[in-house]
């Protein structure tokens, strides 16, 4: 069943209250010195900002999968997520991002951008669309939960600090202990929030069998 306008506005205003908080707020200026701060920066957008909006685009008018389902696949979504969030995560491009604010705001944007084609491409459509899209949209959530915990697990275990320039001291944290802490960021909020995602399709879709079953 769609949405009522009433929610949607509520998700909508939750979304961009978020990402005012986040772009706007004291993070930007502290990610420049700490990669916990960056990563949550990063986790607030795409794990919270996201889907929050997502679900207010979902089913309406302005949702692009209503017109379009064949070319938004979750699946090729979760994919060019990957490639977006690996590419900012490689030393040289983060290092870039950090230190130019230019860099940042492409970086920041890019993040919303995929973040919301993977929500969008999995939740979106009308409801039929979202029953034949169900199984796409589980894969493609839960491809994007082992990427994100992958990278998590990486930047949480490494032996050492990743990103060289990452010499200054934040928040009384060594740069590994804070590149730990971003990991962990990672796999807290990256991980355990597409997966939830995919578990809630999961859920709508066995419902989906059940009352077929019921009508047979």
């Amino acid at each position: 069943m769609m949405r009522t306008k009433r929610p949607q506005r509520g998700s909508l205003a939750c979304g961009l209250l978020v990402l005012g908080v986040v772009w706007i707020g004291p993070l930007p200026e502290l990610s420049r010195h700490s990669f916990a701060a960056h990563m949550t920066m990063h986790m607030a957008v795409v794990a919270v900002v996201a889907p929050l909006v997502a679900a207010a685009i979902a089913g309406s008018r302005l949702d692009p999968v209503r017109a379009r389902p064949q070319r938004l696949s979750p699946i090729v979504a979760s994919v060019i997520e990957f490639l977006v969030v690996w590419a900012w995560h490689a030393p040289a491009l983060h290092h870039a991002a950090r230190h130019s604010t230019a860099l940042l705001v492409v970086e920041q944007a890019s993040f919303l951008f995929v973040g919301l084609l993977v929500w969008l491409a999995a939740f979106g459509g009308s409801p039929d669309q979202r029953r034949e899209r169900a199984a796409a949209g589980i894969g493609g959530l839960l491809l994007t939960s082992m990427h994100m915990t992958l990278l998590g697990v990486l930047l949480a275990l490494a032996a050492r600090p990743l990103y060289p320039h990452a010499a200054q001291v934040a928040f009384g944290l060594t740069p590994l202990q804070d590149q730990h802490l971003g990991g962990v960021l990672m796999l807290s909020f990256g991980g355990v929030a597409y997966l939830t995602g995919a578990l809630v399709l999961l859920a709508d879709l066995l419902r989906d069998r059940r009352e077929v079953f019921a009508r047979d």
